[in-house]
């Protein structure tokens, strides 16, 4: 018998540090290879890290909620010598697919061509609750992720199993406002706090100063840590603020016919699997419309001479996702390829699974340009602030029915606003305003994208 030591991997190109978010086992477990062994937060992603080890847990060196440097060790394994893949070595298995719950496959843990398979356990089979309710276990989860109650959840799946779709279209189609309450404010609504024992200078006498370190009420104020993907997002926010000159134009369009061809889509054999939205409409738009105006897909790269203009002549298309881990913005590689149905499973599986906290870091690099959906909160417009690497993205609101001139007469018709936000160093007014007219286009006329 042995004890080894393992150590927080790189999980994902530059990782420096993760959080401990839940341990799957504990001391005295007994454990098989690729069995998982503790969920981590990295900056962009929720990853699962499966065992490297068969044998008995020994010691958790880290606690929940622990940041912890790679490299450091996080768990110890008593393992037989003879079984164990030895000091330095990472014994390759089967990942766990997505039906069983896995999450991103890890680098350094090998899929191809592994000894052992990830034995799918008892715990991950459809279990049946006390209400009667068929589902497994991360489809638990996402429901409360969620706030979907699975009673009121209507099944698809085979012996009448909850699926991830039936979850994730029941939860889109009850208002985005369902989970938001207003706080009640606190009961005590003045207190007087101790003064120190003298007065600083300033001070006019009679009021009382609190020392600068201690927190005036632990009922009325709130510290939340910065880190994962807050910390992230607060980074490359603050980053491309103060260092791409923002500009954003915007327009008013009568999006009807879009809502008319996503109605027929809806009810088409062809995407019967398909959950289908005006999202895949602006999708498309915004493929066809970079074609024509290239540079909203290019990027400003400094140089150790200057800088120079990347113009990428494919479309890496980003999708700003409002997840419960906080803004996760994956993205759809080649999409100038896909066909409008590949192009909707692509979309549906990048909501989902960012949906899930699944989103591995790849998913999240090398973005050409992004959208964000505004409209699921109920807001019409916005100025969106783009994404580090790109120089261009697209905001889509909500879609209404509004009274609107057409032929001379005022109708009620379905209005949206687009709005984009560019980086000017890029990107003229001329080539931001052609481009968002393309795409108003587009969602006014989808018949367009027939070319």
């Amino acid at each position: 018998m042995s004890t080894q030591n393992f150590n927080l991997p790189d999980v994902g190109e530059g990782l420096t540090e993760a959080e401990i978010v839940a341990w799957k086992v504990a001391p005295g477990d007994t454990v098989a290879i690729n069995d998982v062994i503790c969920e981590i937060e990295t900056a962009k992603s929720l990853v699962e890290l499966p065992s490297p080890h068969a044998g008995v847990v020994g010691e958790l060196l880290a606690a929940e909620g622990a940041t912890v440097e790679v490299g450091s060790p996080i768990i110890t394994f008593v393992t037989d010598a003879r079984d164990d893949a030895g000091p330095g070595k990472i014994a390759t298995a089967e990942a766990p697919s997505p039906e069983e719950g896995g999450g991103s496959v890890l680098v350094g843990y090998g899929t191809g061509g592994g000894a052992t398979s990830r034995r799918k356990r008892p715990a991950e089979r459809p279990v049946r609750s006390s209400v009667g309710v068929i589902a497994k276990p991360p489809i638990r989860k996402l429901a409360r992720d969620l706030g979907v109650d699975l009673t009121t959840v209507t099944p698809t799946g085979a012996d009448g199993e909850v699926t991830r779709d039936d979850v994730v279209t029941h939860a889109s189609q009850a208002s985005v406002f369902r989970n938001i309450e207003t706080p009640e404010w606190g009961a005590v609504r003045e207190e007087t706090v101790p003064a120190p024992q003298s007065t600083p200078a300033g001070l006019a006498r009679g009021v009382s100063a609190a020392p600068a370190s201690a927190p005036v009420s632990d009922d009325r104020t709130e510290s939340i840590p910065v880190k994962g993907v807050r910390k992230a997002t607060s980074s490359a926010m603050v980053q491309s603020a103060y260092s791409a000159p923002h500009v954003t134009v915007w327009k008013e369009i009568d999006a009807s016919r879009t809502m008319e061809l996503v109605k027929r889509l809806k009810a088409s054999p062809d995407y019967a699997d398909i959950r289908v939205s005006p999202l895949l409409i602006m999708a498309r738009a915004v493929i066809w419309a970079a074609r024509r105006t290239p540079m909203v897909n290019a990027a400003w790269i400094e140089t150790e001479g200057g800088a120079e203009i990347s113009v990428r002549h494919y479309v890496n298309l980003g999708i700003a996702a409002a997840t419960p881990r906080g803004l996760l913005v994956p993205n759809i590689k080649d999409a100038q390829d896909l066909s409008m149905k590949d192009l909707a499973r692509a979309l549906n599986r990048l909501t989902l699974t960012a949906r899930e906290g699944k989103t591995s870091p790849a998913d999240q690099q090398g973005g050409t340009i992004t959208i964000t959906n505004i409209g699921v909160f109920g807001m019409d417009a916005g100025t969106p602030i783009i994404n580090p690497g790109e120089a261009g993205i697209v905001a889509m609101g909500t879609i209404s029915q509004k009274p609107w001139v057409v032929d001379g007469e005022v109708r009620p018709r379905w209005v949206t606003t687009v709005a984009g936000s560019f980086d000017h160093r890029v990107i003229d007014g001329d080539g931001m305003s052609r481009f968002i007219a393309d795409v108003a286009s587009v969602l006014e006329e989808p018949a367009l994208l027939v070319e």
